[in-house]
């Protein structure tokens, strides 16, 4: 079976190889860039050379020195451009290093937390003998497992109804006179309207059979907001009696000599959520590096559009037109050698431009699915599935499947439903021994029990495949993550 630590070092292993693959692609495209700028220089030089053959001298001196101006203007152009481009590289060069040394740091805290971990396991038989002198503590137990099932099976019944809302009132939604009238208020205190449209909009309510489909859609609006706020009544119940088995837990602990082992796994998990909150923070801080790197490359920034649209205007100005159309019609040998070299540099120029095309839309699909695992992989995080006690049946997830994600065959909430029903827990994780049951990997409001997957937060879109992972503007720590402290070692 595949470990929670391995299958989140093999998402950073992905996510790792789309970042460098987003940066040889954009330095590609950047040379791309530059080649086009040097064909157009090319194309100005055979210009020149056409003009010398065809013009007069004053002719000459006129296209020729605008030719050699605009080059002039666009090679310093280009020169900050480059210089920008190389800043940009090593900037995000700099953030891939901390990246990583961060996620080398956050997988030795978890090589810590197994220890520790082993080390409660350890004094598992004198925890248990505590716990079996408290005589509240099995009634706690099994009142916080009612209360997950509770609060599960709420949050079920809210995500079904949201379901619900969503595909039975889309018929609601596309008809255009429904949607009139339920915007206006119409039927409740809130219409405001003068006689002459409450006339019309009696029309149109019983050309639309307005007045038997509002209760309709209003009850299938209503539905989910109060399950909602049933569901979330649930989560906090189950959430206070969580508490209350986390303190006699610790308690016990602490009685049976564990205090030390128990402090130094919570500064290890303290530790291991600060970091989260820092590789969150330089994820985003790369993406926005990423981001600029892209626009430069892909030559949207002024100075490189600047540059290449000086040449590209003085290249198609009337008297440049002119001056071809004239050497095609009145062909010479010194002509034709020109001309066959303008044709070729236009279609290295089309060829290039196609190139670049395809760069574009690359980087578009790998900023997606990189973006996608970094939501997968704090998703993960956050249920504690990279827990050392975390396991997963499907080992492919890791490989075939993976790779399946990163070829755009299956969606990104197909791919992390596949990890959620894969998650498991090692035997001898749920209890304390000595026949006392302490599920600690298990034991959360965010279990099910029976269940192998945390239920997303409040709030969320999970229901729609959505992910909760905080971005640029809205930063934080996994809150419901990190791992819990008493048993079940």
């Amino acid at each position: 079976m595949l470990t929670g630590p391995d299958a989140l070092k093999s998402l950073d292993d992905a996510i790792r190889d789309v970042r460098r693959e987003e940066s040889d692609i954009s330095q590609k495209l950047a040379r791309n860039g530059e080649l086009i700028a040097r064909i157009r220089e090319n194309e100005a030089e055979l210009f020149r050379q056409l003009a010398q053959f065809r013009l007069t001298a004053e002719g000459q001196a006129e296209i020729t020195g605008r030719l050699s101006q605009a080059e002039t203007r666009a090679r310093d152009m280009l020169a900050e451009h480059a210089r920008s481009l190389a800043d940009h590289e090593r900037q995000l060069k700099a953030l891939d290093k901390t990246i990583a040394g961060l996620a080398t740091e956050r997988a030795a805290l978890l090589k810590e937390l197994d220890k520790h971990q082993a080390d409660l396991k350890a004094l598992s038989a004198r925890i248990a003998a505590v716990i079996a002198k408290d005589p509240k503590y099995e009634e706690e137990r099994k009142n916080a497992s009612e209360l997950q099932s509770v609060a599960a099976r709420s949050l079920q019944k809210t995500e079904q109804a949201e379901t619900d809302r969503e595909e039975k009132g889309r018929p609601y939604r596309d008809d255009p006179l429904f949607m009139y009238l339920w915007e206006a208020g119409y039927g409740t205190r809130n219409y405001k309207a003068n006689n002459l449209i409450r006339w019309l909009d009696g029309i149109v309510a019983r050309m639309c059979g307005f007045d038997k489909a509002r209760p309709n859609f209003a009850m299938l609006n209503e539905i989910p907001l109060r399950l909602r706020e049933h569901a979330e009544r649930q989560q906090a119940l189950a959430e206070a009696a969580e508490a209350e088995l986390d303190r006699m837990e610790t308690e016990a602990i602490d009685t049976a000599g564990g205090k030390p082992i128990r402090e130094a796994l919570v500064a290890t998990q303290e530790r291991i959520e600060a970091l989260d909150a820092e590789i969150v923070k330089a994820e985003d801080d790369r993406d926005e590096a990423a981001g600029s790197l892209r626009h430069l490359a892909q030559g949207r920034d002024p100075a490189f559009t600047d540059a290449v649209g000086l040449l590209a205007q003085s290249l198609e100005r009337e008297d440049i037109a002119k001056l071809l159309a004239d050497a095609r019609a009145t062909r010479t040998a010194e002509d034709d050698a020109i001309l066959a070299k303008i044709d070729d540099a236009r279609l290295r120029l089309n060829e290039e431009q196609a190139e670049a095309d395809d760069y574009h839309a690359r980087l578009k699909v790998l900023a997606a699915r990189r973006r996608e695992l970094e939501d997968i992989e704090w998703e993960f995080k956050r249920a504690r599935y990279d827990d050392p006690r975390s396991t997963f049946r499907e080992e492919n997830l890791a490989g075939d499947v993976l790779n399946q994600f990163l070829r755009g065959a299956i969606t990104a909430a197909a791919y992390w439903a596949m990890w959620k029903a894969s998650q498991g827990w090692k035997p001898g994780s749920s209890d304390w021994g000595g026949g006392v049951g302490l599920p600690r990997s298990g034991r959360t409001f965010r279990m099910p029990p029976g269940g192998g997957f945390p239920l997303p937060p409040f709030g969320g879109s999970s229901g729609s495949g959505g992910f909760n992972r905080p971005r640029s503007g809205t930063r934080g720590t996994r809150k419901t993550g990190g791992f819990k402290t008493g048993g079940g070692f």
